[in-house]
């Protein structure tokens, strides 16, 4: 069975790559045993060297890393060199930081010494999704690598050749042979290989579904999984915000990607105040997004990854409308292509609401005070993260303290970064991501007690 790689903007055929038999995983999954045996073996200077090797190549060849992510999956240009600028940074990042993250911790106990160290525990299968076909990725493989784990990818189908780029680029920095792997391979081989006996842990960025499965396997066979899942961010406004701040923030934590990111702001929260001056504002910011071909460097709204990816989006929207939103501005869809929207009269009953809108669509919820704010923000089944607008942080750690989310942002949209952890609560996931959390997820925490 053959997999297509479809450029969303055109819809033209790419690339048509085989399937790997389940031979061939077999032969994947020994390799990387081996390559574990070997790599777990390394000290973090080698590791290190090697891994500041892979950021070198990946900003050598930014250009064309960033035009397969733009022709697999729609991003625009100028956001796929972005991504592939921050997978060169968590690189260098781990490269530096890891050794310390994972050194011996003394414990002083009645023990003539104790201590806690951190182990590797093998062969790591990534499961990844095409919203961010590199930095996904990478914000698994530097830190997972770097604490002599070896990976295996299976990638969303329609980026395989982005998969294929990340496998070349550990080769071209000199990792041993299946220290990373992309398994090229359906949904339906996965369980099998969750369950070989090479595999010790799984992580997965995807879907509710997508992740409820794997953990379900994982767990039959008791083994580690990080799960980073959909989200549907609340972003606040309070009555002293600054607005022109907050409407560009807005903008661009809503827009970017085309509205196709876990942690994008979905749920616009403004107090009453302010409502009226934020939506005539935001509004005005729509309207000079300029939507078209995605490998132009000025084009902001590229089209969604697939066309039936754009025609979910466009039946949440309708049955929204249909129970009384209203729609302020576009909501028009062509094929892959859907025009940036902005909803208003939207209840929590609605899908507007309280389910994942993955697209450029933006529901403004009008509240009369902070703790009704405090109140629908909560009111969701998912918990990634959240954004407040206010020019008062005593009003703030109000949110902070509230807001039952993995991540708080004031005055800043939502984002992951190699020095912060990464993760959410509820049908958001669980486990952590980036910074010492993250690097220690994948390992075997060790208590060595001498007496």
């Amino acid at each position: 069975m053959s997999i297509k790689s479809i450029n969303p903007y055109n819809e033209e055929v790419l690339e048509t790559f085989e399937r790997f038999s389940n031979a061939k995983v077999a032969a994947c999954l020994e390799k990387s045993q081996e390559s574990f045996n070997h790599w777990r073996k390394t000290d973090f200077a080698h590791r290190s060297g090697l891994m500041k090797r892979l950021a070198d190549i990946l900003e050598v060849d930014k250009t064309k890393l960033a035009e397969t992510i733009t022709l697999e999956m729609g991003k625009p240009i100028r956001e796929a060199l972005a991504e592939v600028e921050k997978c060169v940074w968590v690189c260098r990042f781990y490269a530096d930081h890891a050794e310390s993250f994972l050194k011996d911790e003394i414990i002083d106990t009645e023990a003539s010494k104790s201590w806690v160290q951190y182990q590797p525990l093998g062969p790591v299968l990534a499961i990844m999704p095409w919203n961010f076909p590199l930095w996904q990725v990478f914000r698994f493989a530097a830190p997972g690598l770097m604490a002599g784990n070896v990976g295996l990818l299976k990638h969303a189908s329609n980026v395989t050749r982005c998969a294929l780029n990340i496998e070349d680029a550990f080769k071209q920095a000199d990792f041993p042979e299946g220290a990373f792997q992309s398994l090229i391979v359906d949904s339906d081989q996965v369980k099998g290989i969750i369950e070989s006996n090479v595999v010790k842990a799984v992580t997965l960025t995807g879907s509710e579904k997508a992740g409820a499965s794997v953990a379900s396997i994982a767990g039959e066979n008791i083994k580690k999984s990080v799960l980073e899942l959909g989200g549907s961010n609340a972003f606040i406004v309070l009555d002293d915000a600054n607005l022109n701040e907050a409407v560009d923030i807005a903008i661009k934590s809503r827009f970017q990607n085309a509205g196709q990111s876990c942690i994008a702001a979905k749920r616009f929260i403004v107090l009453k105040s302010v409502y009226d001056g934020f939506l005539v504002k935001f509004v005005d910011g729509v309207k000079n997004l300029k939507a078209g071909d995605p490998m132009d460097s000025n084009t902001d709204i590229g089209p969604l990854a697939r066309v039936d990816l754009a025609t979910e989006l466009d039946e949440q929207v309708k049955s929204s409308l249909n129970k009384g939103a209203k729609l302020v501005i576009g909501g028009e869809q062509q094929r892959a292509r859907y025009s940036p929207a902005v909803l208003t009269h939207v209840t929590p009953d609605m899908p507007a609401f309280r389910e994942e809108l993955f697209g450029p669509v933006a529901p403004v919820i009008k509240v009369k005070n902070e703790n009704e704010a405090l109140e629908l923000a909560n009111r969701s089944s998912f918990g990634l993260g959240a954004t407040v607008c206010t020019t008062d942080l005593d009003r703030a750690q109000k949110f902070i303290d509230g807001i039952e989310d993995g991540a708080v942002f004031i005055n800043a949209l939502v984002k992951s970064d190699p020095r912060l952890p990464f993760g959410g609560t509820k049908r958001s996931g669980f486990g952590r991501e980036l910074s010492h959390h993250g690097i220690r997820e994948f390992t075997n925490i060790k208590t060595v007690f001498i007496k």
